[in-house]
């Protein structure tokens, strides 16, 4: 038995909860993308009116054409919705400092003190300008590090978190590794040139979207001006160098990046509704106006989709059992993020279950279609246990 609806609009005032958001995103990575971490169906090739032909959708590819490396991603589901050289590596300046940022937030202690050590002093490019021995917090200094790209704040942080600036370094390529960032390595926490020191637009896309996911991240890198006052140092005005941040709608900041091997990097998003973009462009000398078009395309063409809720249920026929139904329920919610002139086909595929079944057994599958090709498949499961109909025996 086969039950059909059509999914067109998004559900208002929804979004993902944390805790859900992994799940989500492997859900649409594994079931509903394939390529860089977002595509839509089978990839062939470019046609010549500078479009990337899948099998859902087009990838644009004709947008940031300053960019050596370019993506736009919708945070939520991962899914990517543009992309130019995005899976080339090249170096990220400043841009390193949101690994650094979310790896302070995942491990430091942002109340605490500390001392500023010598080799946090005079360090080369963007400085907050520190003297030896001025005490400042953890939080301080993290925003020092993402409002006014502070290199000497980075090291100070690496050692006040891990205790050697080669220590912090581990943790930002374990936590690129857990992430499945196959094609980035860090090897500072500021993004100075250095060998073995590089991203893609893809995967800093990616990594963005998880730090959003951390508490205190946006609400440092949304922040536009601060004043350090705090007792143990001097005072220190901060301002936030990202010139979109209040100059576009919905933007939430992120980083900017320049060194002159890496050319000028900038990372931003972008949220309205319950739509979070995700936007990427390596050396590419006019970042700002990319990213606007890459914005508007982004929010302009795609709009999200509650295709599965948590705890949604269906009876599913048992036969054999004590029983003639259980109930069987989602245990996860699905996001997807689509073309506003998309539909997908929601299909309950239940097939009659034989007893006995088991708490926790798969006995249904919810489908998702969309002009033909499966798109995404979330199981049901048995919500209670139904014992096989014992048979009475006449003699």
């Amino acid at each position: 038995m086969r039950r059909r609806c059509d999914i067109n609009t998004a559900r208002e005032g929804c979004c993902l909860r944390p805790h859900r958001l992994f799940v989500c995103l492997l859900l649409c990575l594994c079931l509903a993308l394939t390529g860089c971490g977002g595509r839509l169906g089978a990839e062939s090739e470019t046609d010549g009116g500078g479009r990337l032909e899948v099998g859902l959708y087009t990838v644009r590819e004709d947008l940031a054409p300053s960019a050596e490396g370019a993506a736009l991603l919708e945070a939520e589901t991962g899914t990517l919705l543009m992309a130019r050289g995005a899976d080339k590596p090249l170096p990220m300046a400043s841009t390193t400092k949101i690994m650094t940022a979310a790896v302070v937030l995942l491990y430091g202690d942002l109340t605490a003190s500390f001392a500023i050590p010598k080799e946090a002093v005079g360090v080369e490019g963007s400085s907050l300008y520190l003297s030896e021995g001025e005490v400042f917090t953890v939080e301080e200094l993290l925003y020092g590090l993402m409002l006014e790209s502070g290199n000497d704040a980075a090291v100070a942080l690496a050692i006040a978190v891990a205790g050697s600036v080669e220590g912090f370094v581990a943790l930002m390529n374990a936590t690129a590794l857990s992430l499945g960032l196959e094609s980035t390595r860090f090897a500072n926490p500021h993004g100075l040139s250095a060998e073995g020191h590089y991203t893609t637009a893809a995967e800093l896309a990616r990594l963005t979207a998880y730090a959003l996911g951390i508490e205190g991240f946006e609400e440092v890198v949304s922040t536009r001006s601060m004043e350090l006052k705090g007792e143990g140092h001097e005072r220190r005005y901060l301002f936030n160098h990202n010139k979109l941040l209040g100059g576009y709608d919905g933007m939430i900041g992120v980083k900017t990046g320049y060194t002159a091997a890496a050319g000028k990097c900038l990372v931003t998003a972008a949220r309205r509704g319950d739509m979070t973009l995700v936007a990427v462009t390596l050396n590419d000398s006019q970042d700002k106006a990319d990213h606007r078009a890459m914005l508007d395309y982004g929010f302009g063409s795609f709009r999200k989709v509650a295709a599965v809720s948590y705890g949604e249920s269906v009876a599913v026929p048992v036969t054999g059992g004590r029983q003639g139904a259980v109930i069987a329920t989602a245990r996860e919610e699905l996001w997807l993020c689509l073309p506003t002139d998309l539909s997908v086909e929601k299909i309950y595929d239940i097939r009659a279950a034989e007893a006995p079944v088991k708490q926790g057994q798969t006995v249904a599958y919810i489908k998702l279609f969309a002009r033909g090709s499966l798109v995404a498949e979330v199981p049901l499961y048995a919500a209670e246990s139904v014992k096989k109909q014992k048979r009475l025996l006449f003699f």
